[in-house]
């Protein structure tokens, strides 16, 4: 018996290689450029519409979340946010591959998260193939602005990667991660809880 062949969509969400100048997938990516424009030009008061419209374009959101405008995204469905998300403005996520990320997660501005890559030599780039692993992102994550996340890279629960970093190997639990490329500086202890109750006014 043979097999069905794969569509350029099929191979795109199996990691393999592919083109993606085909009707489906540009068809796909205009419906949901379309939903980001409506988001993106919204009066600032149209809090609830935005909102519905997130709910519309990613594959899974939370019931608490707040994407600041303006905003891009490639397709949309493959993106999923956990309750208590919050993105700054100009955020990034180019999902042809699986972008998931977790509770409490805080975004600043001009942070990119790039699924979508392309291949090195140019023989195989001309011809316009390109391929995309998945971005995961665990709970109570702060990106500073500016910072970029690359392909197939996972970042644990409960870190903080600074501003202006480029992220291009996964990063552990319990750390602060800073640079280009980034790399973990330090752990995050209780010494820093308690450097903000010692320092701040904090409600209990």
């Amino acid at each position: 018996m043979q097999e069905k062949q794969l569509s350029e969509k099929d191979k795109m969400l199996a990691g393999k290689a592919y083109q993606a100048g085909g009707t489906e997938l540009a068809g796909e990516r205009l419906k949901a450029r379309e939903i980001v424009f409506e988001f993106n030009n919204l009066a600032p008061k149209q809090i609830k519409a935005r909102k519905q419209l997130i709910k519309r374009l990613f594959g899974k959101t939370g019931t608490m979340f707040y994407v600041e405008p303006p905003f891009r995204c490639d397709y949309g469905y493959n993106i999923e946010i956990d309750e208590h998300f919050y993105s700054n403005f100009n955020l990034t996520i180019l999902d042809c591959a699986k972008v998931k990320i977790g509770k409490h997660a805080f975004f600043g501005p001009n942070v990119a998260l790039y699924t979508a890559g392309h291949p090195l030599h140019p023989h195989l780039r001309d011809q316009e193939y390109e391929w995309a692993q998945s971005i995961t992102i665990g709970d109570s994550v702060w990106l500073g602005g500016n910072v970029v996340v690359n392909p197939g890279v996972t970042i644990g629960n409960n870190v903080v990667v600074g501003s202006g970093s480029v992220v291009t190997k996964d990063i552990p639990d319990n750390v602060f991660a800073a640079g280009n490329p980034c790399k973990v500086i330090r752990e995050i202890t209780d010494a820093d809880k308690d450097f903000y109750h010692k320092n701040f006014t904090l409600e209990q």
